[in-house]
C-alpha cells in the first residue's frame, strides 16, 4: 500500500510541473491580485448565501437581491482575468480527465491479471 501512496505523490509532483498546472497557478495568482474581481466575487458569495437561506426557508428572495446577483455574475464573467482562470481550469480539468482515464485503464488491466503482486 505504501508503494501506491508513493506513486500517487509522484503523479502529484509530475502534475505540478505540467504547463496546464502552471497556467492554472498563474491564473489564480492574477485573479487574487485583481482587487475589484476579488471584491465582486466575495460579494457574490455573500449573495449566494443569502439566496440559499431564503430558498431554504421557502421565501422568495427579494428582486433587489436577485438583480444584484445577476449583475455581479455578468460583471465577473466579463472580467478577462476571470475568463483566463476559467480557461486554465478547463485545460487542467481535461488533463486530469486524461489521467483518470489512464488510471481506469490500469485498474481494468489489473483486474484482468491473474498474477497477484505482493504489496
Amino acid at each position: 500500500m505504501d508503494a501506491m501512496w508513493e506513486r500517487a505523490r509522484e503523479v502529484g509532483r509530475l502534475l505540478s510541473q505540467t504547463d496546464e498546472y502552471q497556467a492554472l497557478k498563474r491564473a489564480n495568482d492574477r485573479l487574487s491580485d485583481d482587487r475589484d474581481a476579488v471584491t465582486r466575487m466575495n460579494r457574490l458569495a455573500e449573495l449566494q448565501d443569502e439566496l440559499a437561506v431564503s430558498l431554504h426557508r421557502g421565501v422568495e428572495p427579494s428582486q433587489e437581491l436577485q438583480d444584484e446577483y445577476e449583475r455581479l455574475v455578468g460583471e465577473i464573467q466579463q472580467n478577462s482575468v476571470y475568463q483566463g482562470l476559467v480557461a486554465a481550469q478547463s485545460n487542467f480539468d481535461r488533463l486530469m480527465s486524461r489521467i483518470n482515464d489512464e488510471i481506469a485503464r490500469g485498474i481494468e488491466a489489473g483486474s484482468q491479471s491473474r498474477i497477484i503482486l505482493p504489496s
